[in-house]
């Protein structure tokens, strides 16, 4: 895997951190900033909305741009918005420096993405992915428990600071890494022009992508939507003290780690198995989750279980939008990026919308088994469709030592 694509993920793990680290830092600016919980909870789905949004608009803004200065310049706007979130009294601004982070982090992402792909074979995208994901599970394993010690210690303002200060590196990682020009960006697989933006919009009609970004945005909305309360229910369900939040936020991320890793090794060569078992195991985890979440023990041992198997059929979905959007080599990792994020976007969004109407903090986990098993659903429905039309899927990428990858 070139350097280039390690170090990007450098640049994802700050990102990571400031889209994850609310989950531990939600209660701490409800109280401080004088909102409720469920209010307090809109500051993820707002920065999900502005990924969403921002990924393909950014792309198609910057797709004549070189990506090494754009990257670049997309981080120096991710640190300014931190300090003004962490200088702010404002609900108001905070949650529109989450928006205004989110587009900055849908542009590096869209773009970094798309260059990560760019560097590797074309049967090995499931594996750079797995790369540059692994930042945002480090960010769940360091970061995200980080944020929340310093959330404890010195306030939730402390956590936004420190994700400013991890960003800086990593755009002086980018400048002298990443190609001006990278190979294949913004170019056919045979190098040829660049490709017309209507052209590769039309992509989007596809239906094996119409169906992959569905299920992916289902799946992520599932992990969001719990996640995102995570910690009131460690502490109001489990009854479980505060100074345990951060370290099974920690444990959500060495499983979210594992998860990926899981999903680079299988997602190239035989991602259906892995979607199929996985699904189903991640709508029971959930559901077992909901029953069982007044139990520590129990607790303890579906977080990390739970963050493996959201994030092997997460990151392995992903790679299949990758896949699908082959046709659109400059935005393709748009695709891909707004899939993630419409889902985070509605996770937390459906899990406030329950604990507002008064059902209780286990509710989110209830919406999370139902998300996966309507994933699973719709997927079963697309198969049953393409078995009636008689359609034989064309195989998403060379499979390395002469196998077939199967459809997603």
């Amino acid at each position: 895997m070139p350097p280039a694509v390690h170090l990007l993920a450098l640049a994802v793990f700050a990102q990571g951190t400031s889209e994850f680290m609310l989950a531990g830092l939600v209660p701490d600016i409800a109280a401080d900033l004088g909102v409720s919980l469920s209010d307090a909870g809109l500051l993820t789905s707002a920065f999900a909305v502005g990924m969403a949004v921002g990924a393909p608009l950014m792309a198609l803004l910057c797709r004549r741009l070189p990506p090494r200065a754009t990257l670049a310049a997309f981080l120096a706007v991710f640190v300014l918005v931190h300090v003004i979130g962490a200088l702010t009294g404002s609900f108001a601004v905070l949650l529109a420096t989450r928006v205004a982070g989110a587009l900055a982090n849908a542009g590096f992402m869209a773009v970094g993405l798309t260059t990560a792909t760019a560097l590797v074979p074309a049967d090995a995208k499931g594996r750079a992915l797995s790369v540059l994901l692994g930042g945002t599970t480090l960010a769940c394993v360091a970061g995200v428990p980080g944020g929340a010690l310093l959330g404890q210690l010195w306030g939730w303002r402390a956590a936004f600071w420190a994700v400013a200060l991890v960003t800086l590196p990593a755009i002086a990682a980018v400048l002298t890494s990443v190609p001006g020009t990278p190979k294949g960006a913004g170019s056919t697989a045979a190098d040829g022009p660049q490709l017309d933006a209507r052209a590769e919009l039309r992509v989007l009609r596809a239906p094996r992508l119409l169906v992959t970004l569905l299920l992916g945005a289902l799946v992520n909305g599932a992990t969001f939507c719990s996640f995102t309360f995570l910690a009131p229910v460690i502490t109001d369900v489990a009854g479980l003290g505060a100074g345990a939040v951060p370290g099974l936020l920690a444990l959500f991320g060495i499983g979210s780690f594992l998860g990926v890793r899981i999903g680079g090794r299988f997602a190239d060569t035989r991602p259906v198995p892995l979607l199929a078992g996985g699904g189903v195991a991640l709508a029971a985890g959930w559901a077992v989750f909901a029953l069982s979440a007044a139990h520590p023990v129990a607790v303890l041992v579906l977080v990390p279980v739970l963050g493996t198997l959201s994030f092997a059929v997460g990151s392995t979905l992903i790679s299949q939008v990758l896949y699908a959007a082959a046709g659109a080599p400059t935005l393709a990792g748009s695709f891909a990026t707004a899939c993630l994020n419409i889902g985070a976007a509605a996770g937390p969004w459906l899990g406030g919308v329950v604990i507002a109407a008064g059902l209780g903090l286990r509710t989110p986990l209830w919406v999370s088994a139902a998300l996966v098993t309507a994933a699973l659903l719709a997927a079963a429905v697309a198969a049953a469709a393409r078995a009636r039309t008689g359609s034989t899927p064309t195989p998403a990428a060379p499979a390395p030592e002469g196998r077939t990858v199967p459809e997603a």
